[in-house]
């Protein structure tokens, strides 16, 4: 009966071990130092300078990111650097810098002004795919 209990506690570990290691995985509680498994397909850019007053050196970025399964951006923020990007498919992870946690659908958007840093993360066993808007200074 004993050797029974210590099977049964020895599977129960393991199991719990490969739980744990799943989860850091799927889910990481701290930003990749580098981008993984994202693509970006054709980038357009509109020079701002020429369109409106005070906006020399700007330009309007519109861009389509694919996030495989377990991609991560970075840490980064959009200080100098305002947009918009719209999630077209999947479910990504929002970890916004002292704000908390947010789950992103279809059809959400992640609103980025110079009080935003964050970085994304892909937990889903699906493709993810964003539209993304932003200005920039080369």
């Amino acid at each position: 009966m004993k050797t029974k209990k210590l099977f049964l506690l020895a599977c129960v570990v393991a199991v719990l071990g490969l739980v744990l290691k799943a989860g850091v995985v799927v889910g990481e509680s701290s930003p990749p130092q580098k981008p993984r498994g994202i693509s970006i397909g054709p980038v357009s850019t509109i020079d701002l300078g020429p369109e409106l007053e005070n906006l020399d050196g700007r330009k309007l970025r519109v861009r389509i990111i694919t996030f495989e399964p377990g991609a991560a951006v970075p840490l980064h923020s959009h200080n100098g650097r305002p947009g918009i990007a719209h999630i077209l498919k999947g479910t990504l992870t929002e970890h916004l810098e002292g704000k908390g946690v947010i789950e992103r659908r279809q059809g959400d958007r992640m609103l980025e002004d110079k009080h935003t840093a964050h970085w994304v993360e892909n937990r889903s066993g699906e493709t993810a795919m964003v539209f993304a808007t932003d200005v920039y200074k080369p």
